[in-house]
């Protein structure tokens, strides 16, 4: 059990990133508060340095220790301005109203200027609410600036000295997390080959290979804040490639299984499964060594035979050799041994920001703006002491969204994390009422839940909040239910607040983000299909994986846009439908540019005279789709193929693979042009998607319906 809780653990947070940043927090606080009560501080100014503590450590991301002690510095500047206008406020209402509301605007337009503008902006507003929330007044402003040098010192000595980043570990920490979901994959994969293909192990393995393709994303995120650019990119290739050699081991593993299979075969094949199994359950350390182990070897040589006669289950066996070879080479890079390696591709120069620019940011802003003075007004009505909770409310719903449903999503998440944390708060604050060192101990716990869940569930975060805060009031000696029900009163006027300023001023509709998205993707994939037909024909030597891997990025953009259509609080089915009609067929697209990246070799269709028709159509349909996703007013239609699948005449097995994948990848097209009424050659009457597909992700070998009748984007 401890075993199994351990390998979640790291799966669910590579490189444990997320844990140390919680523990730092926690820590901070620690110090912050033990040094502030030594120095004879009361209760208000230790819980400003604790604050101050915890939002640095919650906001001061910066890739290098260098740049977050800069954050740090100017976050003190910018943390004591923000504190000596709260308390000038305080003094003269309605003045901490405006400067508040002002103070959004400027915390939501930093964000555009990346990890130090995001960090800036949250630290003065957080500052500025703690400030109200306490009710400082003038003549504590120079123990309040002690306090906040206090709290930033003791995050720089946690950061810096105590809880520093430590290369190594971190990427051991990523490796055992990649291993703990791979190791999931060849299990789940047995399970369903044992069982025979039921319908319960093949949802765990979809589940297993959609949590694999997570954990590489987070990987590629995390890759070069634990080691260099250089050889963060060959990990991230070679990650790549075991990710690919997986979902080919799902797809004969399904496809094996709908064979019939000797018992003997089958028994055969679950052997090589359990195998490989324990190879990849191994500590990571020991992986080069493993790779010369006979066991290895033998996987390796019967995964490679080739027969005049294919006997079944060979296609399974090759799959099993591919994984285990790619798993080797993906741990040799993270062991530093690039021996086999080309000469890694330069890191990209950053792009330099504009200080002034009409974008998503500025829009933000100002909605915020209106938002704020909305919650302020509203905020009054529930409680003229307590209003600021509401604004609040709006700057967080203004976090990170882009449309005017991405904003109703999280409005409503964090109103029902604030419910759940109300109940929550008053059991806990009922439960240590005058017990002072267990309601510290609580509020920590809340303090390290609030982090570790931050960047992962919106609603589990303003649970941990209300709760904490529920826990203050506690300690402060101001708790009651009341408090708690006007807690939850302002939250839902900030909600409504940020919800009508998304929807009235400079509104941007979903469907618009998505189109926006969508051609994104689209242009990615263009390039992916010109580059590989270069690659394929043998005109050039392009890495058609990292292509790939931008298309990648471009559909779990499109997955985080479109999920106020996909989620449970659009009432409207049809919406539903067309959203995860639109994002799994982006998916399906995905999925074959990935085969195809990990099976093209230069000139590998040199001589075929199919490559050229079926590259040149593809680009023309996707040059079609772009015009219809642009709005263009021209009418053209998606050229279809022909009945003969282009991989059936081809010579070698992997020219077979790759003609076969781009001629479903040529069908994906065609299916993702019904989404926006765009017909084929032989248009036929439009009709609205009505079945829900799988929300989890395109299964890996079923590619939506390529029907020829587009489907009717009225829906929207």
């Amino acid at each position: 059990m401890i075993a199994t809780a351990l390998d979640r653990l790291r799966a669910s947070d590579p490189g444990l990133v997320r844990l140390r940043s919680a523990a730092s927090a926690v820590l901070g606080i620690g110090i912050a508060a033990v040094t502030l009560v030594a120095l004879g501080q009361p209760l208000m100014v230790v819980l400003v340095g604790a604050i101050a503590a915890m939002m640095s450590a919650f906001t001061v991301n910066d890739p290098e220790p260098g740049q977050q002690a800069v954050t740090l510095a100017l976050g003190f500047a910018v943390g004591a301005a923000a504190l000596t206008a709260a308390s000038l406020g305080q003094a003269a209402p309605p003045l901490d109203g405006i400067v508040f509301v002002l103070l959004i605007f400027v915390a939501v337009y930093a964000q555009r200027f990346g990890p130090r503008g995001i960090a800036l902006g949250s630290l003065a507003f957080f500052l500025f609410f703690f400030a109200m929330f306490l009710q400082t007044r003038v003549g504590q402003v120079p123990v309040l600036l002690l306090a906040l040098a206090v709290g930033l010192t003791a995050n720089a000595l946690v950061r810096f000295v105590l809880l520093r980043r430590r290369a190594e570990r971190e990427l051991l920490s990523v490796r055992k997390a990649f291993r703990a979901r791979l190791g999931a994959v060849v299990r789940a994969a047995t399970a369903h080959l044992a069982s025979g293909g039921s319908a319960r192990s093949d949802r765990q393995l979809r589940r297993a290979g959609d949590r694999l393709h997570e954990c590489v994303l987070l990987i590629e995120d995390t890759a070069e804040d634990v080691i260099d650019p250089a050889a963060a990119a060959l990990l991230r290739r070679r990650a790549i490639e075991v990710e690919l050699a997986v979902q080919w081991l799902m797809i004969t593993t399904r496809r094996t299984c709908a064979d019939h299979l000797e018992e003997a075969v089958r028994d055969d094949l679950l052997a090589r499964l359990r195998r490989l199994g324990s190879l990849i359950e191994r500590d990571p350390r020991e992986l080069p060594v493993i790779s010369e182990t006979d066991e290895f070897s033998r996987l390796l040589v019967e995964g490679s035979r080739l027969s005049d006669q294919p006997r079944p289950g060979d296609e399974l066996r090759r799959a099993t050799a591919e994984l285990a070879l790619a798993d080797v080479n993906a741990q040799r890079i993270a062991e530093r041994d690039y021996s086999a390696e080309t000469e890694p591709p330069d890191p990209e120069e950053p792009e330099r920001t504009s200080v002034f620019a009409w974008d998503n940011r500025t829009r933000s802003a100002l909605q915020a703006v209106l938002g704020g003075g909305l919650a302020v007004v509203g905020g009054e009505l529930v409680s003229p002491q307590r209003w600021y909770w509401a604004v609040l409310t709006v700057f967080v719903v203004f976090l990170g969204t882009s449309s005017a449903g991405a904003t109703l999503v999280k409005g409503a998440r964090r109103l029902a994390g604030t419910l759940v944390g109300i109940f929550a708060g008053a059991l806990c604050a009922l439960l240590v009422t005058g017990n002072t060192a267990a309601t510290i101990v609580l509020i920590l716990v809340c303090v390290f839940g609030t982090a570790f869940v931050a960047r992962v569930s919106q609603t589990a975060m303003a649970f941990f909040i209300t709760t904490m805060l529920g826990l203050l009031y506690s300690l402060l000696g101001t708790f009651s239910l009341e408090v708690l029900g006007v807690r939850l009163a302002e939250t839902a006027v900030g909600a409504l607040a940020g919800i009508l300023a998304a929807v009235v001023i400079v509104p941007v509709r979903t469907r618009s983000v998505m189109l926006d998205d969508v051609a994104a993707a689209l242009e990615d994939l263009r390039e992916f299909v010109v580059q590989a037909d270069a690659l394929l024909t043998g005109r050039e030597n392009v890495n058609v994986i990292e292509l790939s891997r931008e298309l990648d990025r471009s559909v779990e953009r499109l997955r985080t846009t479109v999920e106020p259509l996909t989620h449970p609080i659009n009432v409207r089915g049809a919406r539903r439908d067309y959203g995860w009609y639109v994002l799994n067929t982006l998916e399906a697209i995905a999925f074959r540019t990935r085969n195809i990246a990990a099976r093209a070799q230069p000139g590998l269709l040199a001589l075929d005279e199919r490559l050229p028709t079926l590259t040149g159509r593809l680009t023309g349909n996707i040059d079609v789709l772009l015009d219809a996703v642009g709005g263009g007013t021209e009418q053209r239609v998606l050229a279809e193929a022909g009945d003969t699948p282009p991989g059936e005449l081809a010579d070698s097995p992997q020219a077979r693979t790759v003609l076969s994948s781009l001629g479903k990848l040529d069908e994906a097209v065609l299916a993702l042009g019904r989404a926006f009424d765009v017909e084929t050659t032989s248009a036929a009457q439009s009709v609205q998607v009505r079945r829900r597909t799988h929300p989890s992700g395109a299964a890996a070998d079923n590619i939506p319906d390529t029907r020829t009748e587009p489907v009717s984007r009225r829906t929207l």
